[in-house]
């Protein structure tokens, strides 16, 4: 089965772990997701591995940016039904809080999509949706 293949059959599924067990990144990081309608949700369990600071303990500012931008990507490429990876052009981010060694979730809302540029808004919490611990706009072109 070649990716294109298990691409379609995630987005049918809705289990998108065979797909991203082909990212070397994203099975470094533990990363997993779930689709709920129209809506996906990208999890990052708490990793002793993905932390950074150890006196607080908190993620690594790294792991959290390759987070949202690997989430951006692999939602784009799903919504697209592309087995071509979207290559990033623009990524800014904004860290807001600490993010504690719990599970950590992503969202990306895609703003806007034309024939060669996708702009995709994303957002990371842990406790609660309405306080992220970090958000960015990552700027992609799709070819």
């Amino acid at each position: 089965m070649d990716f294109k293949q298990k691409l379609q059959q995630a987005a049918t599924s809705k289990d998108f772990d065979a797909l991203l067990q082909l990212v070397p990144y994203a099975q470094f990081i533990g990363m997993e997701c779930e689709r709920y309608g129209d809506e996906m949700v990208f999890r990052l369990p708490a990793k002793e591995e993905n932390i950074g600071n150890p006196m607080l303990p908190a993620l690594h500012g790294g792991v959290m940016a390759g987070f949202m931008e690997m989430s951006a990507i692999i939602q784009l490429m799903v919504m697209m039904q592309t087995p071509r990876v979207p290559k990033i052009v623009d990524f800014s981010i904004d860290y807001l809080r600490a993010g504690l060694l719990r599970d950590t979730f992503c969202e990306c809302i895609i703003t806007r999509q034309g024939r060669r540029v996708a702009n995709v808004n994303i957002s990371i919490w842990q406790s609660s949706r309405k306080q992220p611990i970090a958000t960015a706009r990552a700027h992609f072109l799709l070819e």
